[in-house]
């Protein structure tokens, strides 16, 4: 799955290889593991302005970076929501001082963050915030609660969409503040169990928690414009790493297939190829968006249906294959102790959000149709 590498960015990679070969154990403290790579230099490789990054890198280099980090058995990122989300907007909109404080220590593997953005009555609906901040005369009190936060139980800071307007609507009366988790009494986390049995992500209650003036990016009022700015960050490089992961699953599944013989079956082997040649083309059609020189219009949207509906197909896939044995799990299961997974069944569960989270598929749908198409908006409903 290579793509047109020169020389130079064959070497990096294998510069990368070799580190990562010695460095990346398989079930190091992730904590300890971002410190790791910001005292090697490997993060904040895309950072070119003010030197707040580590190593310079090239488009492709970044590319052979994800890629190589995604084929090996390093361990899951913490710090990829400060170093792809939070970085690239403080670079676009945050002021010197902003970038200063918070950038170097992002590089370092030193401050992890966490993203507040949906609510119980306002997950895909981003412009519902209810979430308020109360101007004080060292800076804002936060007041009000985020759902679906990942990794909120490590994060250090949390970047949050709050209204500051009172009576404001919609995308109107919203500020992009930096908030300080650690705040006992006045900021409360509680992790939410998945079907997998995990908990990655959590609710946030905010009950009177302090964030600096100075912390606001971009400007009181003008959040929407920021955290927009924040989701066009979100897809870009990371899909094709991800991309290399689907890879991955889909040989695993392929496997398992030829073992219990349900590849033998044509219509089984017809879903796989369609699953192989669907992998294919979302990879071309990342390399060609990331290359392009002006961003497209609904690009990231169509990248994010392509994946979620391609990903929950594999999955199913992936317990049909198996037959009766997709419902027997690797160790015994009892209400006394939580249950383990394999691999098949905890991606036929965890895809089952792929299409939810991150903007559901009928907000990308309406997206496409209104950007791209330049069809008439939805109508919102009046908020009571």
């Amino acid at each position: 799955m290579e793509f047109g590498f020169a020389p130079e960015d064959e070497a990096f990679r294998g510069e990368v290889r070799a580190w990562l070969g010695a460095h990346a154990p398989a079930g190091a403290d992730r904590r300890g593991w971002e410190r790791t790579l910001g005292a090697a230099g490997w993060i904040g490789l895309g950072w070119t302005e003010g030197g707040y990054g580590n190593r310079t890198a090239t488009l492709t280099q970044q590319v052979a970076w994800a890629e190589e980090y995604a084929r090996s058995a390093a361990p899951p990122r913490s710090g990829h929501i400060g170093e792809n989300l939070l970085a690239p907007t403080l670079i676009a909109h945050g002021s010197d001082a902003q970038k200063a404080r918070f950038l170097p220590a992002v590089a370092a593997g030193e401050e992890l963050w966490c993203q507040g953005y949906s609510e119980p009555g306002a997950g895909s609906d981003l412009a519902g915030v209810r979430t308020a901040a109360v101007r004080e005369a060292d800076g804002y009190r936060v007041t009000g609660q985020k759902i679906w936060t990942s990794l909120a139980h490590e994060a250090d800071w949390c970047f949050v969409l709050a209204r500051t307007e009172p009576g404001s609507r919609r995308h109107h009366g919203l500020t992009f503040l930096l908030v300080p988790m650690d705040q006992p009494g006045r900021i409360e986390v509680r992790p939410i169990r998945q079907m997998t049995g995990t908990s990655d992500f959590n609710e946030v209650f905010f009950d009177g928690a302090h964030a600096r003036a100075e912390h606001v990016v971009g400007g009181v009022g003008d959040g929407w414009r920021v955290a927009m700015s924040l989701l066009g960050f979100e897809r870009g490089v990371s899909t094709l790493a991800q991309q290399i992961g689907f890879a991955e699953e889909l040989g695993r599944v392929v496997r398992d297939a030829v073992a219990t013989g349900a590849a033998d079956d044509p219509v089984v082997r017809a879903r796989l190829v369609r699953l192989w040649a669907e992998l294919r083309v979302m990879r071309w059609n990342a390399l060609r968006t990331l290359g392009g020189q002006v961003a497209e219009p609904g690009a990231p949207s169509v990248a994010k249906l392509l994946w979620a509906g391609w990903h929950q197909r594999l999955g199913e896939l992936a317990v049909l294959v198996r037959g009766a044995g997709a419902s027997v799990g690797p160790a015994d299961w009892s209400a006394a102790a939580p249950y383990e997974l394999d691999a098949a069944q905890h991606l036929f569960l965890f895809s089952r959000a792929d299409t939810v989270y991150g903007g559901s598929d009928q907000v990308q749908r309406t997206i496409i149709a209104e950007r791209v198409l330049g069809l008439p908006r939805e109508p919102k409903g009046v908020e009571s």
